[in-house]
Order: C-alpha cells, then structure tokens, then sequence
C-alpha cells in the first residue's frame, strides 16, 4: 500500500524541477532534528517505508521531509539522464533550501549511498545517518559481480542494459553513464571519518544488498559510531510491519526521543 501527497515543487534554475513534501515541527517535536528520507533506485517518496515514516513523524511533531530525484516520480527530468551524483545534489539542494535546521538522514537501498554522501558534504547539517539495506557503490559491484560478460558487453555498447526483474516487477534500467559516473562517488574504496552516528538495518535474506555490505560499511567508517541491526528472516524491503517499527525505533533514537 503506498499513500499518495499532492507534493510541493522546487524550481531550480537549469535542473529539474523536484517534487517534495515538508511537514513542519509541530508541539515538542520542535525540539527534535527533522528526519530527511532518500528513496531507492527508481522508488518514489510515497513509497511504504516513506510512507509509514511521514505518519510516525506527524503524530510526535517531529519535522520530516521526503522528495523525488530528478527522473523518479512526479518530478521533472529523465530517469536515463540520472547519476549517483546528480542525485546527490538533488539531495543537497533540498537540504539547503527546504530543510531547516540539524538533520537525521534516513536512506533506503541506493538512498544509503545517498544519505552517506549528503553527510559528507554536509557535515554540520548531519546528526546521523538511518542505512536501510544501504547500497553504497552499487554501481560497481552490480557491474563486476551480477553482470556477466555478454550483459556488460551490451551496457557497454548500447550505453542501456535491461536487468530482468523479480516475478511482477519492471526490468531494472542500469546505463553506462550512472555505472562510469558512479566511480565519481564510491565510498567503499577508501576509509571515511565520519562523527556522526550510523544505524545500519540489514535483512540477512537480502539478495540484492547482501548482509556483508553492512559489514564493510561499519568496517570501512572508522572511528564512527556505526552499529548493525540484522533481521533474520528480513529481505531487501523491509516493509513489514514489524520492519517499519524497526526502523522508526532507530530514527528515534538518534533523534533523541
């Protein structure tokens, strides 16, 4: 179930327009930092983890913002013309110009990756980082570990590569320009200093974020406070009822509450 927003828009000189929605803070939540929520690849901000967290945020005045990557949902551009870092900016522009105040950065799969690269240019903004089976660099690994040779000889030559999906979901759309410009803003290959706290929420029957990803993210981040929750029987959605009561648990906590 996915519940629906009449989103506000965000006009940017020579980009996209972005489609968002900011709920403001509201009794004591205004003594809470607001919760930022990054979708994944190709998901849209009324999406049921996105969802559930706009409803836990109102009912305790906590501000929250949720928004659409240029290409995804109601907002403006291509999805083919999308990069990790053109949507990392997307991220930073809503950061700069809607959100007010200290941040939580909630990330789900490839909105992991973003929330990390918001942080880091972001620093101050950033009270923590929430990773749902956070995907960092997965660009790279999709490339060198689920494609074979004659898949990458196609994205390499058609700049297009249509990766069949799960029973009943679309093909995933992976092109050359998002794999080559990914290495632009991999985050894996090289140790990071962060000062901020990370909660990582990891389903350990993910099969398109394996658990050891989490494990390197927590390995890789070092002297942050970086702590791993494992669902056992979790998958790559986490969007049980019993997931989403996970979730909003850690994004109190950091929150303060």
């Amino acid at each position: 179930m996915t519940e629906k927003t009449s989103p506000a828009r965000f006009e940017r000189p020579n980009r996209p327009a972005l489609a968002y929605e900011y709920t403001p803070n509201r009794g004591q939540g205004a003594r809470y930092p607001l919760l930022m929520f990054c979708g994944g690849y190709r998901s849209d901000m009324n999406g049921t983890k996105a969802s559930h967290l706009a409803r836990q945020c109102a009912a305790r005045g906590q501000p929250f913002l949720r928004f659409d990557y240029s290409g995804h949902g109601t907002s403006e551009g291509r999805f083919e013309d999308g990069t990790i870092g053109e949507w990392a900016q997307d991220a930073i522009d809503m950061l700069d110009f809607i959100a007010q105040g200290p941040v939580v950065v909630a990330g789900s799969s490839m909105g992991g990756w973003i929330a990390l690269l918001l942080a880091k240019a972001q620093p101050d903004r950033v009270r923590g980082v929430i990773g749902i089976a956070a995907a960092p660099d997965f660009t790279e690994t999709l490339f060198a570990e689920r494609l074979n040779d004659t898949q990458r000889h196609t994205l390499m030559t058609n700049g297009l590569l249509e990766i069949p999906g799960n029973p009943g979901e679309a093909p995933l759309l992976f092109t050359k320009k998002l794999y080559e410009e990914g290495k632009n803003n991999l985050l894996l290959d090289r140790p990071q200093s962060v000062d901020f706290p990370i909660k990582l929420i990891q389903g350990m029957q993910d099969v398109e974020v394996p658990w050891e990803t989490s494990v390197k993210i927590q390995k890789n981040y070092r002297g942050a406070d970086v702590d791993i929750i494992f669902i056992e029987d979790g998958d790559h959605r986490l969007s049980r009822p019993e997931d989403l009561d996970i979730i909003d648990r850690e994004i109190r906590t950091l929150s303060g509450f």
